[in-house]
């Protein structure tokens, strides 16, 4: 298979990364094989890190999480701050989307994504990133399929 080259950074959530480490996650086999055709820029927003850390450590094991931290030390995954903007923008979000309880987490990769003009989201959470309209275009894409 050909890699997919974008242009575009590419946004990560919390749930593409536990996916990427689980064998036994429903998307295990979707996000490695995208992950593995990619080329490109992947970013991680900070806001994302507590959460995936907690996850890989608690439910599959520490050497999960230190692999995703390495990832992230070694600029495989471009760890992205989160600004007072972003910030700004996601308690818009929460305010807009609160009866779908969208949560901080989702919110700031939705604003990172904004202000780096990204089209794809990397999430295995469409239940939340299929209802957010994003301001610079109709839609993200969500990755992978």
């Amino acid at each position: 298979m050909a890699k997919v080259i974008s242009i575009a950074p590419v946004v990560m959530d919390t749930g593409v990364i536990y996916a990427l480490a689980d064998r036994r996650d429903s998307w295990h086999n979707r996000a490695v094989a995208w992950f593995n055709s990619f080329k490109g820029r992947l970013i991680v927003p900070v806001t994302v890190v507590p959460e995936a850390c907690y996850l890989l450590n608690t439910h599959l094991f520490p050497e999960a999480e230190a692999a995703f931290v390495r990832s992230l030390a070694t600029g495989e995954l471009r760890l992205e701050q989160v600004t007072d903007s972003d910030l700004s923008r996601a308690l818009e979000l929460l305010a807009t989307y609160r009866d779908a309880n969208i949560g901080l987490v989702d919110a700031s990769v939705i604003a990172v994504a904004e202000r780096l003009k990204s089209t794809t989201i990397l999430t295995t959470d469409r239940r939340h990133f299929s209802l957010i309209k994003p301001k610079h275009r109709d839609s993200f894409v969500l990755a992978p399929e």
